[in-house]
């Protein structure tokens, strides 16, 4: 998603510079156009920096590590963080950079790598009314929808972890229908027909079944992903002694797969686990990398 919204940003015009420690990832970007640097610390005369990594301990080393850029940008500068994170981990950070002299919009965003590269993502925000007026050129050429959730860092990675409750719930439960429907017999492809024209559908079922009928698992969001989210939703219930139940029975889906060695493949090959307790039957394309 990184490199797919630098490449949104350049295209639109502004001035990007564009950073990743692996150099593959530099020169797919150099390659279409863009500058990158190998280390945050090189981003320092920037005056917004866009974080946008797997997840807290990525940000904190992008902008508090040895090669961080948080020390080194001049007062007054701004970062826009989009990694998914706990809120609570949020507001620890706007509290930091704050003190720095830097101000910080809480922005994680949705849509993944597709929507990320199109510029039309959806970006989940709290901050000060400054700091919007700021990124107001980035985000609207990174964002078809912006929503603007309040004034204090925290608040926009709270509604994420809504989203990714439900998001990780919708993948898991799309799994398991399509699962069942397997299993008794039904056409897969029918099974998908039938219910994205029924009230069953979401989002999400008539998002990811397609890669579960084609049999490609090729990475767009990866197991991984959610079994970092669906755990930030758990422990962040934990805090609030909120239950959730059902995001911890997908969770414990996500980690079957991933124990399974599907953790870096499309998150639709959380089905995996049903195929390998059930034994039912998934088609399987020629570039299924199988339980890489």
């Amino acid at each position: 998603m990184g490199r797919g919204t630098a490449l949104a940003l350049h295209e639109r015009g502004l001035d990007i510079l564009g950073c990743d420690i692996a150099g593959q990832a530099r020169q797919a970007f150099e390659a279409e156009g863009g500058r990158s640097v190998a280390t945050p610390s090189e981003l320092a005369a920037c005056e917004i920096v866009v974080v946008l990594v797997v997840n807290a301990e990525q940000v904190e080393a992008v902008l508090f590590g040895e090669q961080g850029v948080a020390a080194r940008m001049a007062p007054g500068s701004l970062v826009i963080q989009c990694a998914t994170v706990a809120p609570a981990f949020a507001r620890d950070l706007g509290a930091r950079l704050e003190a720095m002299g830097l101000a910080m919009l809480d922005a994680p965003v949705s849509g993944g790598a597709a929507k990320a590269r199109s510029g039309e993502l959806s970006v989940m925000a709290s901050g000060a009314p400054t700091a919007f007026d700021r990124a107001a050129p980035v985000l609207d050429a990174m964002a078809a929808t912006v929503y603007r959730l309040g004034d204090t860092a925290g608040v926009g990675s709270s509604m994420k972890l809504v989203n990714q409750l439900l998001a990780g719930v919708h993948i898991a439960t799309a799994a398991e229908a399509m699962a069942l429907g397997i299993r008794l017999g039904l056409n897969p492809q029918t099974v998908y027909e039938v219910i994205t024209h029924s009230a069953g559908n979401s989002w999400m079922f008539e998002n990811r079944v397609p890669h579960i009928l084609a049999g490609d698992y090729t990475p767009l969001s990866a197991v991984d992903i959610f079994v970092k989210d669906l755990n930030l939703v758990h422990e962040t219930g934990r805090e609030l002694a909120m239950p959730t139940p059902v995001a911890a029975s997908a969770l414990q889906q996500f980690i079957a797969a991933r124990g399974a060695g599907f953790g870096r493949e499309d998150d639709a090959a959380v089905i995996k686990v049903y195929q390998r307790l059930s034994g039912i039957e998934l088609h399987e394309a020629a570039n299924d990398a199988g339980g890489e």
